[in-house]
């Protein structure tokens, strides 16, 4: 089936103002795409907007924060009335913060949760009417954590299985009413965006994603994927796939990959206390770009999504990539 190209649609993204919500914006303009900027950094949005449009884009920014159910309503109205309806909307906006599970305060577990499940649940709620009638796509940035919990980050795999287990069910619900409406998981490992930078951590030193490290420009062309294409899971680095596959097979094997790499892989040496500025309640005077500087080596191309738009390749990838990882889960408990 053919869907509208991205050049004919109308393109609202949350937590476009920074990482991989800004990287996706810009893509999207560049391929014609009108692109309605939500965040709440309006300074960092009207930023962005400014450079889409000289490059001869279309930019409309909505500062929003995606907890406040009134906020994201208003986004959708706003977009759907400047453009004449809405084709794709991309649930992106997230936090995260670091710590064992009984140091992270209850405040900020809902916290989390507010923003990274509610915000998804308010943008569907509000794009769904919209994305009916256009037989658009809904696309939700989840994580490799959708699938798997990691120590250190217990709020935020909690927040990522949530949404699998949500989209899972209103897939069904519209598949059953026969929606024209596409729903995606896009489920990436850990990428290199200022999210680390932006975290709260228990851990007395900044965090880090755990290698391998993928760029942000990845999760964005699988997005955009998604908005031109029915597209159901997407993982973004072969490691995010394999660590589901690792979970299918055997999790108590990945328990003890984790429980020797995870603790230590998601520190950096830079000093950092819980009190150093971080955006889960409010956003932060700088929203720090595109890229987050991880340290050692960014990967700038991946099997998946590659393999994910060939169907035919997939099997084979699939396997490739379980074996690896077998061979990386049983060195350390051979050495």
């Amino acid at each position: 089936m053919r869907y509208k190209p991205l050049s004919a649609q109308t393109v609202v993204i949350t937590g476009a103002s920074s990482g991989i919500g800004r990287v996706t914006a810009k893509m999207a303009a560049r391929q014609g795409a009108c692109v309605v900027l939500a965040a709440r950094n309006a300074e960092a949005l009207e930023a962005l907007a400014g450079e889409i449009r000289e490059e001869g884009g279309v930019a409309l920014v909505v500062p929003t924060d995606v907890a406040d159910f009134g906020q994201v309503q208003r986004l959708a109205d706003r977009a759907a009335e400047e453009f004449d309806g809405i084709d794709t909307w991309v649930n992106n906006a997230a936090v995260i913060e670091y710590g064992s599970f009984e140091q992270t305060p209850v405040e900020d577990f809902r916290r989390l949760f507010e923003v990274n499940v509610m915000g998804q649940v308010h943008g569907a709620k509000a794009a769904l009417p919209h994305l009916r009638r256009t037989g658009g796509a809904l696309v939700c940035v989840g994580s490799v954590a959708s699938d798997r919990g990691v120590p250190l980050a217990a709020a935020y795999s909690a927040s990522k299985h949530a949404l699998k287990g949500w989209i899972d069910a209103l897939r069904l619900e519209l598949l059953h009413e026969g929606a024209a409406v596409r729903v995606t998981l896009i489920k990436p490992g850990s990428i290199d965006t200022p999210l680390f930078e932006h975290a709260r951590t228990w851990l007395g030193v900044k965090p880090k994603g755990m290698a391998p490290i993928y760029a942000p420009e990845l999760v964005a062309d699988a997005i955009l994927h998604a908005a031109t294409h029915d597209d159901r899971d997407v993982y973004v680095g072969g490691f995010a796939k394999a660590m589901s596959l690792i979970e299918r097979i055997s999790p108590r094997m990945l328990d003890a990959q984790l429980r020797m790499t995870a603790f230590e892989g998601q520190r950096t040496n830079e000093v950092r206390d819980a009190d150093a500025p971080h955006n889960l309640y409010a956003a932060l005077p700088s929203d720090g770009g595109e890229r987050g500087g991880a340290p050692g080596r960014v990967h700038e191309r991946a099997l998946f999504p590659w393999a994910h738009k060939r169907p035919w390749i997939m099997p084979l990838v699939s396997l490739a990539v379980f074996g690896l990882l077998m061979r990386r889960l049983r060195a350390p408990r051979a050495a």
